[in-house]
């Protein structure tokens, strides 16, 4: 079946990247009815079918704007829009683009020459959909996708660099892989959280993967990436959290209605010779004014989990006024069913 991944079974190590993320961070969204849905998922079938097929008797100078396209139509037949915002100049007046919009032309990662590391936080498994379309690209994922059915062929194809969450050891080799698809001109998504969150807490941009653009001289694209509803609002629906399955996490995508995938490009970052510092610097770039929640709500609370801060969702966003404790308590972060 399409949807049907196996569970992630491997036991983790202390410095796992976790989230406490969950059911509970999921919002309710408009549906549509059965037919939609049946509708959308013959339509993700027939991509996913027809995509090896038509990569393989494409010329190969075509195929970057095959898989770009096969992503477009694929993000449609979840029902989502795609947006983007370039900050790095202007691409129009509003320096917004709209796949509505006339003269609808995606903008690119990086510089537009040579390859290109492209970092941003991770929400769910329609992050990968929604990059793509923006423009191909290879991406550190999973190890066990490639055993998924289906899409593991796909993964496959897209020459995804596999990553074991839950060993320590195999990570030199993933950035020396990354590093190697960089100097040879790729452009590769990694998602330095090590973990999906629910797209309203975030979790720290791990620095491990950022030596790969250190080590050959590569640039950084930061993106901001973010779901809203149809009216605008952010929202966690795409979110993979918790005791998600692939099979549940497809099933609310595929009945919500009127959702835009919203991805922003931020000013391309320079490597220099010190990942940690060019970890900070992309997740400044990527949090935006998202960072000023760490202090500035008054009405909001944070909860310690490991090395990320979530903000706790028992804390009503109009209460009057909740005075911070001189000691926040700690949540130890769950771990998800799937190494996500």
């Amino acid at each position: 079946m399409v949807f049907d991944a196996p569970p992630a079974t491997s036991t983790a190590h202390a410095w796992m990247p976790s989230s406490p993320c969950g059911p509970g961070c999921l919002d309710s969204i408009d549906e549509i009815g059965s037919a939609r849905v049946v509708a959308r998922l013959a339509g993700v079938a027939g991509l996913l079918l027809s995509f090896p097929v038509a990569n393989a008797v494409a010329p190969r100078g075509r195929r970057a704007s095959l898989q770009c396209g096969y992503a477009h139509l694929l993000l449609g037949c979840l029902g989502m829009r795609l947006r983007i915002v370039d900050n790095r100049g202007a691409v129009d007046e509003r320096g917004v683009v709209d796949e509505g919009d006339a003269a609808f032309v995606p903008a690119g990662f990086g510089t537009g020459v040579g390859g290109a590391l492209v970092v941003t936080g991770h929400i769910g498994w329609t992050d990968i959909v929604a990059l793509a379309s923006v423009q191909p690209l290879g991406f550190v994922a999973r190890a066990d996708m490639v055993d998924w059915p289906l899409i593991g062929k796909l993964a496959r194809l897209m020459r995804v660099i596999p990553i074991e969450r839950e060993s320590l050891r195999q990570l030199p080799g993933v950035v020396a892989a990354v590093g190697a698809r960089l100097a040879a001109g790729d452009r590769i998504g990694v998602f330095p959280e090590g973990t999906t969150w629910c797209g309203r807490a975030y979790g720290t941009m791990r620095p491990a993967l950022f030596q790969a653009a250190v080590d050959t001289g590569t640039p950084v694209q930061p993106v901001r990436l973010r779901y809203l509803d149809r009216h605008g609002v952010p929202c966690t629906v795409p979110g993979f959290v918790g005791v998600d399955t692939f099979a549940s996490s497809a099933r609310r995508v595929l009945r919500s209605r009127g959702m835009v995938a919203e991805v922003v490009l931020e000013p391309v970052q320079q490597p220099g010779d010190d990942r940690r510092e060019l970890a900070r610097r992309c997740e400044a770039a990527i949090r935006g004014t998202a960072s000023s929640h760490r202090g500035a709500a008054e009405a909001t609370e944070w909860i310690e989990a490991g090395h990320t801060r979530v903000q706790d969702p028992s804390v009503a966003a109009d209460a009057p006024e909740v005075r911070r404790p001189r000691r926040r308590p700690v949540l130890r972060g769950r771990r998800t069913a799937a190494a996500q």
